[in-house]
């Protein structure tokens, strides 16, 4: 339809294959024949087994990897390069541990060169609690700060698309569940595009409007799309016990748990 607003995120029959630099001969095949949309505004988790290519997904969103077959675009355009378009929040630390938190939200800012850096990260360390800590170093902080601060890192560059690799993994489950509701509460008010990657099936029915499964890999591929029809707003501790929730968990863990086992097994014939 002439007019309509593009999807804030397209993935076109993507595929990945890595080749050994010591052997040309071996190719693993990642991801094959992806296709995944992510409307403006949209909030879409992808869950799969360990190993199936989630984050691969996520890095040719992100422009760091490019398809060997297949496309990426962005509001209707093909991706060339990094997608500036877009703020990346990784499961790892991202912070500069020679900066305090107010130094590392202002460092993209600073790169970008905007004028009102300061304010506007010390804005961003504000609505995610942290206004009375700006002046912390990373290892003055506890993992639910960093992580705050990291979160504050990427919303200050006010990103269209919003990409996150397993941002809450390493929290305990009460700090995991704040930052959680923390990002839905600031996603509620911006209504960014989101493409979230997480091993956690609660977490990914709690959070989203749209869960696509992927397969095991090598080659992995969606097997299964759901759309989450939970009334917003939500709280993701208290979502859990609503019985529509409890159907949910159960239909997408169906689809899931064979592809859970499937890679289960390869790993153990690595091993």
């Amino acid at each position: 339809m002439s007019g309509a607003i593009p999807p804030a995120l397209v993935l076109d029959q993507v595929s990945c294959t890595f080749i050994s630099r010591d052997d040309p001969g071996q190719r693993y095949t990642a991801v094959r024949d992806v296709t995944l949309a992510v409307g403006a505004g949209e909030f879409v988790s992808v869950v799969g087994p360990t190993g199936c290519g989630k984050s691969t997904l996520l890095n040719l969103a992100a422009g760091l990897l490019q398809p060997s077959t297949g496309s990426v675009h962005v509001f209707g355009r093909p991706l060339e390069g990094l997608n500036r378009r877009a703020g990346y929040m990784f499961q790892t630390e991202s912070l500069m541990p020679w900066r305090t938190a107010l130094g590392n939200v202002m460092a993209g800012l600073e790169f970008r060169g905007d004028a009102d850096a300061k304010p506007k990260a010390e804005a961003w360390l504000r609505r995610v609690g942290l206004g009375a800590f700006g002046d912390r170093y990373p290892h003055q902080m506890s993992g639910g700060m960093r992580k705050r601060a990291s979160l504050a890192q990427t919303l200050a560059l006010d990103p269209d698309i919003i990409l996150m690799d397993e941002p809450f993994s390493a929290l305990d489950i009460q700090t995991r569940q704040l930052m959680e509701n923390e990002v839905l509460g600031l996603w509620a008010e911006k209504k960014k595009a989101v493409l979230f990657i997480t091993h956690d099936l609660d977490e990914a029915i709690a959070m989203s409007d749209r869960v696509v499964v992927l397969s095991a890999g090598p080659a992995a591929h969606p097997i299964g799309e759901f759309a989450i029809d939970l009334a917003r707003p939500r709280d993701v501790a208290e979502v859990r016990a609503h019985p529509r929730f409890v159907e949910l968990h159960s239909a997408i863990w169906g689809v899931l748990r064979e592809e859970v086992l499937k890679g289960y097994a390869q790993q153990l014939k690595v091993a």
